[in-house]
This record gives C-alpha cells, structure tokens and sequence, in this order.
C-alpha cells in the first residue's frame, strides 16, 4: 500500500511517486521530532550514520551522540568538516555562470536524477515542510532526507523551521525541493562533496553529502537568490546588529563578508582577559602587546548572523537599505572559543540552552555536556578549524524579531600579518571609511582572505565571488551586481566601513578591529566627520583611513589606523602590499565589463582599472561622509 501523504500537500509527480513508494516515509510536523530521529529514535544516545555501497563496502559518514544540550554529530572524515567551495554544479539549461554538470562530469544528470530517486525509494525517508526566508517570503520548501541521518536533518529544520502541514490550512506546494543522497559522494563522485541545482518548474537540489554548509542551509539559500534575481531583490550574506550604547543611542549595522569574515563575531561583545582588559592586539616582531580598558561595552540587539532578505516589501524608500533575517536558526562558528570564560554569553547559552541544540565537530561522550571549547582534532594537535553550533534565534537573548534600517554597512577581510619582511596586503587599518562606488566594489572581488576556517582552500588570496554569496547562487554574476549597485544608489544615507581582522600590519588582532570599530562609531551616533578627521588612505582602494580615534577617552596608536607608520611595516612594505591588492581587484572586476553591466558600475570599474583616487570614486555615487 502506498506511504499516505498529508492532503494539502501538492508535489510534482516524480516526488510524489517517491514518498508513496518509498520504505517509509514519517513527516516530521516538530523539531522535536526530527531531534528524536537524530539517534535513530529518542531512545537511543549514540548513532552511526553509516551506507553500504553496491560494492559491499560500508562507509561511515557521522557519528552522532545524545548530549544534555542537544545532538552533536561528528564526521568521520576532517575533509567533510569544512565547505568545499567547489561544490556547486547546475544541471538545468537556465542561464548560469556556474559549472555545469555535464561539463565537469561528461554525462547528463538525467541518468544520475533516476539513480537518485531509486535509492531513496528503498529507504527510509523523514521529511518536513519549512518557508523559505522570513514571513514566508521566499517561499515554500521541502526536505527528503534519508531517515538514518535525522541529526542533518535536525540542523536543517533548526535553521529555516519545521511546518507542520496537518495544522496549515492552505495548500502547500513547494517551490524549492531538497533531496539528500550521501552515499553517492563515493559511488559517483570520488569521495568530493556535490550540490546539484536543477532549476527546473520546481526547483531541485540533490545534496549528495551531509555537511550541512553546502547541502541544506546554504542551499535555501541559493534558492533565495534564484528567486530574488527573477523578481529583482538580493538576499545579503551578513550579519547585523542593533548596538545600543551607554547613552541610549542606537546605531544599527550591518557586516558583510566572505566565509570566515566576522559576521557571527559581529554580534559578539569583545573578549575580555580575565582582569577585565581588552587585549588589542599582540605585535608580532616585537612581542608587545597593547591594551583597552573600558568599563562598558554597548548593548547588542542582534538581527540576524549570516543571511538577509532585502526584500521590496520592507523598504521604505528613504535613503537607507532594510533588512529582515532568513533564517530561524544560526549557524555559529566557534573556533575562536578555545578556553573557558573567552565569551561568556555565548557559552552560558550553550551549555545550557532552553531548547536542545545541534553541535558540529565538539568533542564529546554521549549523555555528557557538549563544551564548544572542546573541539574535535582533525589530526593529532590539530584542531578542528570549523566547530560550529546551531542556535534557534528565539534562544538569543535580545533578538530583534522585526525588520530594520542599516545605518552603517561594514565588509570583512581576514588579513594576513604584513611586515617588512614579509610583505602582504594585510595593510588594512582599523577601519576604513569608504565612498559607496568603492563599497560596491569590494563586495564584486569579495577577499576570502587569510586563513579561512570555514572552507577547504589552500591559503591563497581568492574571491568568494560576487556579494560574497556567489557561491551559493545558481545564475549569473552580472545579474547580482547591477542588484547590488542598485542598492547602493538608493541607500544614499547608510554610510560604509571597511574593517580587518586577524592581523593589522604586525599586529595580531584577532576580530578585534571590527568590535572597536563598532563601538567608536555606534558611540558617535549619526554624527559625520570633519573633512579633518578623515585621510585618504595610501591606497586607493582603502578609502578613507582615521587620523585619530578616541575610545572611552584613551587614543588609539595611529599605527593601527594607518598601517604605513608602524616601524615594522613602513611605506615600502606596504606599498608592495597595496600592488598585491590592487591586481587581486584588477583580476577580479575585469570579467564584470559586459554589456548587460549599468553603465554606472562600467564606469565606477574602469575607474579602478585606471587606478583613479578616492575622490574619483566619491564622484559616482552621492556619500554623506563629511559634516557639511
């Protein structure tokens, strides 16, 4: 007798036929029920998710573990502890700049979709229904998962909800459908994580692996700029928060950046030593290290900690983008946490959370407390680089549930020590100001930067692409950078911000920078700078760099402002860096000159290409830097 499917549930036929034959099939209608899967069933505390290939052989893929505070799951290979970043291929015809599948595999998907949906019929299969994007703007959506591996799907119904479709009374046809078969990551694909989008009447994603980057939150998301692109809005790769300051003022920002950029960090407060002391940074040469004392931090309201929607029915066309979040769960890299006491908050929530959470990659025995200081190794004295946990947002203390108005829209680099000896373009101060054209441009190029922690790469400088979402978009790059040009034009009173972390000049300074920057300016209000204040930066591209900055009345080194002054770096040193710059941007913006670009952003990259000035850049797009 065929699996019975919820009667408001209106599916293709090819997945209909799916769930009606398969094993079994069990929807899932709470989280709680796709938490009771994670172990098999809720009574058990350890799990193996583990396939037999048609070969005999049997591959573990995850070991998942019952904790006080939720699930943890641990991969057995350190490969799939991290994005792969080459993982995307699209099988469709629609226009893409993406590899295609017969391209880079030399056959067609269709045999491989058949293959897929067979497998799956003779397992056992959870599904769920969540809304795509926040208020159910993006859509309706459908995960089918193989049962066995109920924690990725506990992770993905943590990140987007769960909808139970007994209790909705319309009709739920999804527009976006994830299916997940892992172990065709060995029988077809040599062991390499694979995400197949299939923009088809509705749109397909076959995740064939199970780390949950990749193949379920970052595939909403491409779903999500699939969508925007056909009806003109962005979804935006960042974090942003509300910071309330010791005077009641509220100043809302929004971080930006590649993977590993300081979007989670963002909406932390600095780390403190245990004497009550910010640490600013440590210098590399000479083994000093300089410190901050502030009594009081800001409040921090956050907004949401990797994706927003952008979406036309929240804005109010009066000079300054609006932003809701996408998500109803974040997905929190923790690799910063190495000692007990480093966030306090964060690990208070944590270890003792209101609702149980998913842990990735944390060290743990089964029925004991998962610690996200506990990191699993990859390898003796090694390190997991990409802990992680899973937060439902309505846990976060002093979430924002509402949509809100970006006052300050800052980009993150990890940058690399620069020294002397050593030259890198880790010549970024603790933050530039920026015009809006060059704003712009440094979401084009999108530096993954100094030693990610969040994807597979070798190390060298490279771009995440276009809004430093691209590589979770299906389409074209032309298409998101004229709806990010766009953005910029009518944000005509939200003010720009370029800040590093990891390393400024010599110094090492972990997110330091941009937990500084965010209270200086959170503490000036909207008040603008004097032309004064503000000196163009060696580099062009940087923008505007500070001459001085005054926190809680103590001066900040203007080494750390203007990198060149630092006795270890010096102008020759940082000029060699700034070259390393300027061709990355010349690389990168080059295949943006086509002529569906606006004519605007053609002019705004021939002027980089020209290496025009930062008032050359000022002249683009009107900025309201300076106190008139």
């Amino acid at each position: 007798m065929p699996n019975k499917l919820p009667d408001n549930l209106t599916l293709p036929e090819k997945t209909k036929d799916l769930l009606e034959n398969a094993k079994s099939v069990s929807f899932a209608a709470t989280i709680k029920d796709l938490e009771d899967l994670s172990c098999g069933k809720s009574s058990n505390n350890e799990w193996t998710v583990s396939y037999t290939l048609p070969d005999g052989r049997e591959v573990e893929e995850a070991n998942v573990a019952r904790v006080k505070n939720g699930i943890s799951a641990n991969y057995t290979e350190a490969y799939m502890r991290r994005r792969d970043p080459d993982c995307m291929v699209v099988a469709d015809d629609n226009p893409t700049d993406k590899p295609r599948f017969d391209e880079r595999f030399g056959c067609s998907f269709d045999k491989l979709r058949e293959e897929t949906f067979e497998w799956m019929r003779s397992q056992d299969l959870a599904v769920f229904a969540l809304e795509m994007g926040s208020d159910g703007l993006g859509g309706d959506a459908l995960a089918i998962c193989p049962a066995n591996a109920g924690f990725f799907a506990f992770g993905l119904g943590l990140l987007q909800g769960v909808m139970d479709l007994n209790k909705t009374d319309r009709v739920f046809e999804p527009s976006f459908i994830i299916y997940v078969a892992p172990p065709f990551r060995h029988t077809h694909f040599d062991g390499h994580q694979v995400v197949v989008h299939n923009r088809v009447d509705v749109h397909e994603m076959f995740s064939y692996n199970l780390y949950p980057g990749p193949s379920a939150k970052k595939g909403v998301y491409g779903a999500l700029i699939n969508k925007g692109a056909h009806e003109q809005w962005v979804t935006a790769h960042c974090s942003a928060v509300q910071v309330i300051t010791p005077y009641d003022n509220m100043v809302t920002f929004m971080h930006e950046g590649a993977s590993g950029g300081g979007k989670s960090e963002m909406l932390q407060q600095p780390h403190r030593l245990p004497d009550g002391r910010i640490q600013i940074g440590k210098n590399l040469v000479t083994g000093k290290k300089k410190f901050l004392e502030i009594r009081r931090t800001c409040e921090l309201h956050p907004v949401c900690d990797d994706i927003a929607l952008c979406h036309p029915s929240i804005q109010r066309n009066d000079g300054k983008l609006r932003i809701m979040d996408a998500e109803n769960g974040w997905f929190v890299r923790v690799n910063h946490i190495t000692d007990y006491g480093t966030d306090r908050d964060l690990e208070h929530l944590t270890v003792s959370p209101p609702s149980p959470l998913l842990f990735l990659n944390i060290d743990v025995v089964a029925g004991g407390t998962a610690l996200i200081w506990e990191h699993l190794y990859d390898e003796p004295g090694v390190p997991c680089p990409n802990p992680r946990v899973i937060l439902p947002r309505q846990v976060v203390p002093d979430v924002v549930k509402d949509d809100v108005s970006v006052d300050i829209r800052s980009f993150g680099v990890r940058t690399p020590p620069c020294t002397k000896e050593k030259p890198s373009y880790g010549i970024i101060g603790l933050f530039h100001i920026l015009p809006p054209a060059l704003a712009w441009l440094w979401r084009l190029v999108a530096p993954r930067g100094y030693s990610n922690p969040s994807i597979v790469d070798e190390g060298a400088m490279s771009s995440e692409g276009v809004g430093s979402y691209w590589p979770f978009a299906t389409g074209r790059k032309i298409d998101q950078a004229n709806l990010l040009l766009k953005q910029f034009v009518t944000s005509t009173k939200t003010r720009y911000i370029l800040t590093p972390n990891q390393n400024i000049g010599a110094w090492e300074t972990g997110f330091m920078p941009q937990w500084l920057a965010r209270d200086y300016l959170a503490r000036r209000g909207h008040a603008k700078f004097n032309s004064d204040q503000l000196v163009p930066s060696r580099s062009p591209l940087l923008g505007y760099a500070l001459d001085n900055v005054r926190i809680e009345g103590v001066n900040v080194q203007r080494g750390m402002l203007q990198v060149n002054i630092q006795p270890e770096v010096g102008t020759e040193a940082y000029d060699k860096g700034a070259e390393i710059l300027t061709e990355f941007f010349h690389q990168n913006i080059k295949s943006f000159l086509q002529p569906e670009l606006d004519p605007l952003g053609a002019k705004i990259i021939e002027c980089c290409l020209e290496n025009g000035t930062v008032k050359d850049f000022e002249q683009f797009i009107q900025t309201d830097i300076f106190r008139e």
